[in-house]
Parts: C-alpha cells; structure tokens; sequence
C-alpha cells in the first residue's frame, strides 16, 4: 500500500446536506477512526484504504431521532435489535429514547438505581445505531436520583407525561398507582412535576458549565380534560375511528397543558422545556404564546413525521392510534405552516414498536378504544420529510437542522449532526429521485403494519454509515450491532 495512505475510508461523490448552509455541495469525505477528517471537493482515492462512490446521492448528516420508545411493548433487548435495524434502514443513526418504571418497558417499578443498569445492560450490544436515553421520574423517590442519572450515566434530559397523573396509557383509568407502579400515597400530578422542575433547576445550577445541556420534556395533555370528553365522544354515535379519538383528546388539553407547564417553569426557574410531539394549532399556537410571555424560558417544539404524514382520514385507521392523537387535515396543514415557518425546533418518529397482535382487539378489531396507543416509523422518518418538505418548498438543509443538527445541540451531542471535521461520521445517503411505496413487509421493524402503509414517498435511504461502518445498503442491514450508548457529556 502506498505510504500516503491516511484514511480509513473515503466516500466520494457526494452531494452534502448541511444543517447550517444555504446550499448543497459536492464534495468527497475522508473518514479516519470513525470521524471526519478530511473534506473537500476532490480526495485522491490512493489516500485510502477504502472508498466507496457515492454515485451523487444527497448525503445527509446521519438522523438524530430524539424521540423513540424501544423496549414499551416487547423485550427490550429483543426489540432494541430489530427496531434499531429499522432506524438504520432509515438513515437514522442516533436513537434516543424515553424510558420509566411502571407498567410496559421492564414491568418494574422502585429505583432508577437498580432500574436504569438493568435498562444499560438489556441495551448493550443489541442497538445497531448508537443510542442514549430520557428517563422520566415517576416517583419522589426518583427525583432525588436524578443528580445519579446525570452524574454516573451522562442522563441529561428527563420527561413529565402530563396525563398520567389521571389518565391510562391507552384510555380511561382510575388506576394510576398500579399502573405507574409507585405506593398508594404517592401522586403523580402538579406538584410532583413542579419538584421534578425544581430537582432540574438544582441540577444546572450544580453544573454551570454543563447547564446548556440539561433538559425536560414534556408530554403536554390534562387528564381532566380527557376524562370529561372522551366519556362524551363514547356516547356519541356519530363519531368513529380516529376522529372519535381526536375528539376524545382535544387539542385544547394539549394547549392547556403546554400553559401550565410554561408557568411552571417559570415558577421553578427550568429554563430549558422540550415540548413534545405538538399534534394541532392549538397545541402549537399556545406554545408560541408562552415564549411571548415567558421570553426566558428556552423552549424547544417537537413534531412528528406521523403528524406530517397522516390525518384522521387515513385508510389504516386503528394502526394510526397514538397520543396525542392523529388529527384533522387542518391540523396537519398549519403543523407544517410552522415547520416553514421556523417555529418548530426537531422532528422525530416516537417509535414505539407495538405488534399487531398488541395492537388490535380480536373481538372487536375496528373498536378504536380497545386498539393500543403508538407505532413506529423511525424507517421512514427521512424519506417522509424529504418527500412531504420537497413538495411544500422545503430545503435540504433545513431539513437537516430538525432533523440532524437541532436535537444533537440540544441533547448535550456534540459530536452528532453536522458532516464536519472531528464529527461521527454518521452519514445517510438518499436519492431524491426514487419514488417507493411504503409497505410495512419490507421494514426491518418487528411491527408486523404500519399507518404509512400504500403512502408514496419520494426520497429513498440507499446506504447508512455509523462512525464511517456501513450498516445499510440498499435493503440490507450489515454486519452486527455496533451501536455505543451516548453519554450526553464527555
């Protein structure tokens, strides 16, 4: 081999998508211990050991799906296998994922230091993307472990879902304590979250030079509000399907929600709020209201490729139930008015694998209350946006700052979501130009359907690099997991 042999790997001819550049470019990268290390518009290919062409593909920065649920429905390691496999098919090299005690996930309530190594050890050598996650306290006792989280596991981003405190995974309860597993005394509600928001404020204040990092979400939904409407869409004849269920979880909940949790933080002084999974105007309208009123508070906005995707008219119906809910075509519309318009921060998937045989009552398939809440869509979380955005005037590179560069700079990732020098070399590599339809056959998600099912998306993933390994190509999942857990600081 010739003596100037530097790189690792090269991959030429590719058209870059970068997060913060007005432009697409056509440059070659150079790949060295799994970073890139040389950029630049022409590589000599003796410089390496490797080199793969990229025949003009779009080159995006590997996706950085920040909102995942991997091990709610089937074994975590068993899912982490095959739904990470799914991710990688996607273009997505970087899977974040919220986790709590209670019900689902492992099945086990009591402390995060005894749950959270069990979650790391069910993980490890079974994603084959590179992953981290979002834990959510759900006790006081919780609370009080949170500094642990941060310190010995680099969690830096933790989660409140607003409707538990009265409110089921898939419908009414009056069962919280058994399902969110903590002592009959306890409560899951305001003021739980208002501690939460306190232990958080501690935290970055403890950590000034971290503090940036150090986040909450918040599933935004009243349980009260719930409760009361979807006893009254029950009794309404009228309505079916997801309308029912859109009608049953109303987007002034959300809206109601995201008011409180602002004042909140506000109250407790946690600056930096992630508002998750914005499903409609209202929701969206009254997010943008609270960074008027509270100008201090770093909110961030998230939505989903599902919200872009689908409205309550889709002819899969049940396979589309989620919380918040799939809403009306309107709703979808002004979602991505918003997109355009800057004032949503990332896009994600929630994946949350749940099989058909989960997902669905045999007795009474078409019941939409019977029917489990989620679904995955980490495999087409890039191809949607590109194809969906595409139409609506949307650039490549801003395509990339929600999907890639936005979430990575939030969630304490420095080294994800841009193709740069010293960054992973995370890479997806999509033709713009290739038009599929959508079969849920053909995903390496366990799943068994998908609500995308017959969608025609333009803007295919060919190839995945993680840490500059192929990991796909073109309908294949190489080798084995190689994914490393992400400590959010280093």
């Amino acid at each position: 081999m010739p003596e100037t042999l530097v790189l690792d790997r090269l991959i030429k001819n590719v058209r870059v998508v970068r997060p913060n550049q007005a432009s697409v470019e056509s440059l070659d990268l150079g790949i060295k211990d799994g970073k890139f290390a040389q950029i630049s518009p022409e590589i000599p290919p003796e410089q390496a050991k490797e080199v793969f062409d990229a025949q003009n593909l779009l080159g995006f920065p590997g996706v950085v799906d920040a909102h995942m649920h991997i091990g709610i429905y089937q074994p975590l390691d068993q899912d982490a296998i095959a739904e990470s496999k799914a991710a990688a098919m996607g273009g997505v090299t970087t899977s974040l994922n919220y986790i709590r005690t209670g019900q689902y996930y492992l099945n086990k309530g009591g402390s995060y230091r005894d749950f959270f190594p069990e979650v790391l050890a069910l993980s490890e050598g079974n994603f084959f993307v590179d992953y981290g996650y979002h834990v959510a306290p759900i006790s006081s006792q919780h609370i009080d472990e949170m500094q642990w989280l941060f310190e010995q596991h680099g969690v830096a981003s933790f989660k409140i879902f607003m409707f538990y405190g009265g409110y089921g995974l898939h419908g009414l309860s009056d069962q919280q304590n058994l399902f969110l597993m903590i002592n009959k005394e306890e409560r899951y509600d305001f003021a739980h979250f208002e501690f939460i928001m306190r232990s958080l404020s501690q935290l970055r204040e403890r950590y000034p030079t971290l503090q940036d990092t150090i986040s909450l979400s918040l599933h935004c939904e009243v349980a009260d509000i719930l409760n009361a409407y979807t006893k009254i869409v029950q009794q309404d004849s009228s309505l079916t399907g997801l309308s029912a269920y859109s009608a049953a979880r109303p987007p002034h909940s959300e809206g109601l929600a995201i008011c409180i949790a602002s004042y909140l933080a506000h109250e407790t002084n946690c600056v930096n709020i992630n508002l998750l999974h914005l499903s409609s105007r209202k929701a969206v309208e009254a997010a943008l209201m609270m960074q008027t009123t509270f100008p201090h508070i770093n909110f961030r906005r998230e939505v989903t490729v599902g919200h872009l995707l689908l409205d309550v008219e889709v002819p899969t119906g049940k396979w589309a139930k989620v919380n918040p809910p799939i809403r009306p075509r309107s709703d979808v519309e002004y979602l991505w008015n918003a997109v355009l318009q800057n004032q949503v921060d990332w896009i994600v998937s929630d994946h949350a694998c749940c099989s058909a045989e989960k997902k669905a009552n045999f007795q009474d398939p078409d019941n939409i209350w019977l029917a489990k809440a989620g679904f995955g869509g980490t495999e087409y979380l890039l191809s949607g946006i590109v194809s969906e955005g595409s139409k609506r005037g949307m650039s490549y590179n801003h395509m990339a700052k929600l999907l890639c560069w936005n979430p990575a700079q939030r969630f304490g990732l420095p080294q994800k979501g841009d193709i740069a020098i010293g960054y992973d070399a995370d890479l997806a590599l999509l033709d713009p130009n290739e038009t599929f339809v959508v079969r849920a056959a053909e995903s390496e998600s366990k799943q068994g359907y998908t609500p995308f099912e017959g969608m025609e998306l333009t803007g295919r993933v060919k190839h995945t690099f993680l840490r500059g390994n192929l990991i796909y190509d073109r309908g294949q999942v190489l080798g084995s997991p190689q994914g490393h857990y992400l400590k959010r600081f280093r």
